[in-house]
């Protein structure tokens, strides 16, 4: 079996076995550990995922061609895996692979107006029920921040916008515009908390639905406006711009276009805050599965590649802050929140869907852990003097609003 000639050379420690479509048995690793146990179930498995594990391992999980047994799971299985592997490529076909679909990948991330928000509904305008099952109340679809161990997903994620505020020194007045608004938290906590007037913009006919009751049932139809349509048509300026979660769908042919809109959009002496998935291991290419099955069009950027762009467009980097291990343990609480609610997905769906968004909370987790993956915080200015010279005033207005925060009204989000 060729792909159990793969795993003799890339597992080192851990116990592995795999017992293959006739039935036979193979261990790999040094046996220590938890045992992990995976059954394949389709003969093709044998050279499938050894040409191409990266597509082919979550196919073949989603399809129950490759199930594992009990009580180790998915989640096992890839850190196993990737704690082998690290940063590096399963081998050297698999790095071959990689290097044509970094070649192509301006086709595949060409992202125009049209197909951006066919893009954004693949994933984005699924049955609103489905996010309630493992999200946090304010329905934050994105890394959270934990300032100390032990804190709830909830307190991480309102941490998250906290933290995220006080980089941005928004007045009372001013306009903020929101790119990739979500279901409306942020720019709702925004208005709440320094007195700004929020536009918020999304390409998700349901995030945008659920944005404007929020607003409405908050009382703040008149601070928040909230709209269904792509950030590319705007014609107004801001005196803050923040996106949070938004950049990874951009793809990487687009980021001129996308800054150059940034600093158009953003008053001579305004702030804006990008906060985004990063990797750091250099310009890559989108997991093969992650782009057909999740995020068509995404892309994960390395600083590198955003660097020149800003420089190009003068966009002033004036604060960067890389975020580690945070969005591993927010993916980690995702997931156990929605195995523990992993039937009512069934009843949405299916059990397919239910092994695909498994697959996925567990490989991005993973991915944190193993792989190199990070959150970039951009902090960007139009002119050298427009925040001040010392970060004190982040943490100032960080620790004042710690305990204001928690007293703020909040607008739950669910399904309806």
């Amino acid at each position: 079996m060729l792909f159990g000639w793969l795993l003799e050379r890339i597992i080192h420690h851990g116990d592995l076995k795999v017992v293959d479509a006739d039935g036979k048995q193979t261990s790999y690793g040094d046996g220590q550990g938890l045992t992990v146990t995976i059954r394949l179930h389709d003969r093709s498995l044998h050279n499938k995922l050894a040409f191409n594990p990266y597509l082919y391992l979550g196919e073949a999980y989603m399809d129950g061609a490759l199930t594992v047994d009990e009580p180790a799971g998915i989640y096992e299985l890839l850190e196993l895996l990737l704690s082998n592997i690290g940063q590096g490529w399963a081998h050297p076909l698999a790095s071959l692979v990689a290097t044509v679909r970094r070649a192509k990948r301006r086709i595949d991330q060409y992202n125009p107006m049209g197909k951006a928000q066919a893009n954004v509904a693949h994933h984005y305008d699924l049955d609103g029920g489905i996010y309630d099952l493992f999200l946090d109340e304010d329905k934050q679809y994105s890394c959270a921040y934990f300032e100390r161990p032990g804190v709830s997903l909830e307190e991480a994620q309102l941490a998250k916008k906290r933290h995220i505020a006080a980089k941005l020194r928004i007045e009372p007045g001013m306009r903020v515009l929101d790119i990739g608004c979500g279901w409306g938290g942020l720019g709702l906590y925004l208005a709440q908390e320094t007195g700004a007037e929020v536009v918020g913009v999304t390409l998700s006919q349901e995030q945008h639905r659920v944005a404007l009751r929020r607003a409405a049932e908050a009382g703040l139809g008149d601070k928040v406006k909230f709209g269904l349509r792509d950030y590319r048509t705007l014609d107004d300026q801001f005196d803050r711009i923040v996106s949070v979660g938004m950049f990874e769908h951009v793809g990487v042919g687009h980021y001129t276009e996308y800054f150059s809109n940034v600093r158009n959009l953003l008053k001579p002496d305004g702030a804006a805050l990008i906060h985004t998935i990063g990797r750091l291991d250099g310009p890559g290419a989108t997991n093969p599965w992650i782009a057909k099955y999740i995020f068509p069009g995404g892309y994960i950027p390395s600083l590198s590649e955003v660097a020149p762009v800003l420089e190009n467009q003068h966009l002033m980097l004036t604060d960067l802050e890389v975020l580690r291990l945070h969005y591993a343990e927010t993916l980690r609480e995702w997931r156990r929140r929605f195995m523990a609610k992993r039937d009512f997905a069934a009843r949405i769906y299916d059990e397919r869907f239910c092994r695909m968004w498994e697959f996925y909370l567990a490989g991005s987790e993973t991915s944190f852990r193993y792989e190199g993956m990070v959150v970039f915080q951009f902090q960007l200015t139009r002119q050298i003097g427009a925040l001040p010279i010392t970060r004190d005033y982040m943490v100032d207005w960080e620790r004042s609003h710690r305990g204001a925060a928690s007293q703020a009204p909040h607008t739950a989000v669910s399904a309806d």
